[in-house]
């Protein structure tokens, strides 16, 4: 069952890109920012959930 991903998810998702947190996860796989996204924004940030549902991958994930 595939989502349809939508222009608003795309522009959410966007803010997720240019997240300083998220992009320090990114880029960074153990530090505390990575630790931060993982564990609690993932689950709570709507523009991480977006992210998810656009790119197919975890916002704490590199690219």
């Amino acid at each position: 069952m595939s989502q349809k991903i939508t222009e608003k998810d795309r522009k959410m998702a966007q803010r997720c890109v240019d997240c300083l947190v998220c992009k320090k996860a990114r880029a960074n796989q153990q530090g505390l920012a990575n630790w931060f996204v993982r564990n609690i924004e993932g689950s709570l940030c709507p523009f991480c959930k977006a992210y998810e549902k656009v790119y197919g991958k975890k916002a704490h994930e590199p690219r």
